[in-house]
């Protein structure tokens, strides 16, 4: 069953300031409304691509979830990763015959700010090197809006590759696979040239997981690449408009003007 990348979670302190900086570098961004039974509440950046990126903030604590439990340890920033199903028990179903345990069907869902209200059914990884699932039982375009929401002022066009920070890069291959079966390869542990160390390459459409370990850090997503259309602008953008996320425009290619991103020190993304 063929998995794609969803969304990319941003968990910040703030949901109005994050808004207003994402816009001031040139980003379209939605206002997702309110999750039931829960105290977040979240915007969409939309990509061409169907991914986007979801800022997330409490309105209230919630000790007892992992995503405020990272805010509160690491400050604002990339907290998880979604990939979408053609449906989430079935996937979870054929991880199951791979090995690969993981947690749902879980009903789930969001109170637009327009009334509407959508439902999905997640599932959760065993170890936080995974994404989860998300995948809709209401339309995905009620979720995910189409047309002129996916247009941003800055050109960007989608996720170019995201970086995923491992501690034992062999066993998290070996989970992968689990979770992707023969259909979509996970690559070999392999070293590129000057790129610091071992990787594995996930194929997911025009996107790249790229799979490193970090033997210090915690596991999960570390930096996003967008491609974008033309222009030019610094590599990285302002980690203080991003609200700690490390985002930075596709090398290979043009990359779109500065909206207010340039960085006092642009760095380079793994």
């Amino acid at each position: 069953m063929t998995l794609r990348l969803d969304h990319i979670v941003i968990a910040v302190d703030e949901l109005d300031p994050a808004i207003a900086d994402y816009q001031a570098l040139g980003f379209n961004v939605l206002r997702g409304g309110d999750h039931p039974g829960r105290t977040t509440h979240n915007a969409l950046v939309v990509f061409a691509d169907g991914s986007y990126f979801e800022l997330i903030a409490w309105k209230a604590p919630a000790p007892g979830e992992r995503w405020w439990q990272l805010l509160q340890r690491r400050g604002e920033g990339l907290v998880d990763f979604a990939l979408l199903p053609a449906s989430t028990g079935g996937t979870v179903a054929e991880a199951a015959r791979r090995g690969l345990a993981l947690q749902g069907p879980l009903d789930g869902g969001r109170l637009r700010p327009d009334g509407e209200r959508l439902r999905w059914q997640t599932a959760r990884p065993p170890s936080p090197d995974l994404p989860f699932l998300c995948g809709d039982l209401t339309p995905r375009a009620l979720r995910v809006p189409e047309g002129d929401a996916r247009v941003h002022p800055n050109g960007a066009l989608g996720v170019a590759s995201l970086a995923i920070a491992v501690h034992d890069l062999e066993a998290s291959r070996a989970r992968y696979q689990a979770l992707f079966g023969e259909a979509t390869p996970v690559g070999r542990a392999e070293q590129p040239p000057g790129e610091g160390g071992p990787h594995a390459l996930i194929a997911l459409g025009d996107s790249v997981l790229r799979l490193s370990v970090d033997g210090a850090g915690e596991q999960g997503p570390r930096a996003v690449v967008l491609r974008t259309a033309d222009g030019t602008a610094p590599l990285a953008l302002d980690a203080r408009r991003t609200h700690g996320a490390r985002i930075a425009w596709d090398a290979a290619g043009p990359r779109p003007a500065s909206y207010n991103a340039r960085s006092s020190a642009p760095e380079t993304v793994a």
